[in-house]
């Protein structure tokens, strides 16, 4: 084989490689204003690993409660689904759904993981909006705040749940997601 063709066929591998190792949430659709890249980012970190530990946690354990007066597993993760689905809706101009939609009504494991995943795909265009309306107000939780607040809230709102999620998981003998790396 020409050296040159050594070389090509090395970067495609490393090219198809990298592509197959982008995270599973819509990592394509990444913004490109370094503001938005930054929002998104944060975000995203949070959402894999969400999305990773609703994926590795059995059928079973999403009717688990370290104590009853706690959501289930199941609860937790349709509860991130619902509230990314509000707080994005709010941000992309639509019809805020309710907070609690999804966790009232995803009963099994492959609904509340689908509920997840579309949630996500929908957030991921609130976070390609253009950083020049990231300033624009929007209600949010019965008051005024910004696009870009409003963002970070959902990222913050993720990181406290995904807090509780390693909880659970440490309670059932797994290992999260962010400490597998």
């Amino acid at each position: 084989m020409h050296p040159t063709h050594r070389v090509l066929t090395a970067a495609l591998i490393a090219a198809t490689t990298a592509i197959v190792a982008v995270p599973s949430t819509a990592a394509a659709q990444a913004p490109k204003d370094p503001t938005m890249a930054a929002l998104y980012s944060n975000w995203q970190g949070m959402i894999d690993n969400i999305t990773k530990a609703a994926d590795e946690m059995t059928e079973a354990n999403y009717a688990y409660k370290p104590v009853a007066t706690v959501r289930s597993f199941g609860e937790l993760i349709g509860h991130v689904a619902g509230t990314q689905d509000l707080i994005c809706a709010a941000v992309l101009g639509e019809k805020v759904p309710a907070e609690d939609a999804i966790e009232k009504t995803a009963k099994t494991k492959a609904a509340i993981v689908a509920a997840l995943k579309a949630s996500t795909a929908h957030c991921a265009k609130a976070y390609n909006i253009p950083a020049a309306s990231g300033s624009a107000m929007v209600d949010m939780f019965g008051s005024k705040s910004t696009k870009f607040a409003a963002l970070t809230l959902n990222a913050v709102h993720d990181g406290e749940h995904y807090g509780n999620i390693v909880t659970y998981m440490r309670m059932k003998g797994m290992i999260p997601p962010s400490s597998k790396r």
